[in-house]
């Protein structure tokens, strides 16, 4: 395993600088991963929460012997493919507020 030290800004330094090459070799020539400190919030832990803006679509997929209805979100500050299919119960669950505005519960 290859792992780097990184100089990072005095307003990280209660971040660990070691980083395994595995972890970073996504971003070495992509300018677009790149994300401003003053557009995230940083909890006192150093943990970042990515938050979901808005539902896009709905589907249902049949398995064995029940059905699972997955929602396409839209996060905050995703980098690459800004939506993931996420199991829709959940997502109701910890973010209810998502859908007062695109509500699917009268669809088929």
């Amino acid at each position: 395993m290859v792992a780097y030290r990184l100089n990072l800004p005095d307003e990280l330094s209660q971040i660990h600088n070691t980083f395994g090459g595995g972890e970073l070799w996504k971003c070495v020539s992509d300018e677009s991963t790149i994300i401003s400190l003053c557009d995230i919030q940083v909890e006192e832990s150093l943990n970042y929460v990515e938050k979901p803006i808005v539902v896009l679509d709905r589907n249902t997929k049949a398995l064995c012997n029940k059905d699972v209805k997955p929602v396409k979100v839209q996060w905050q500050h995703w980098r690459g493919s800004e939506w993931t299919w996420q199991p829709e119960d959940e997502m109701r669950k910890h973010y209810p507020d998502l859908f007062a505005s695109a509500d699917f519960e009268d669809e088929v």
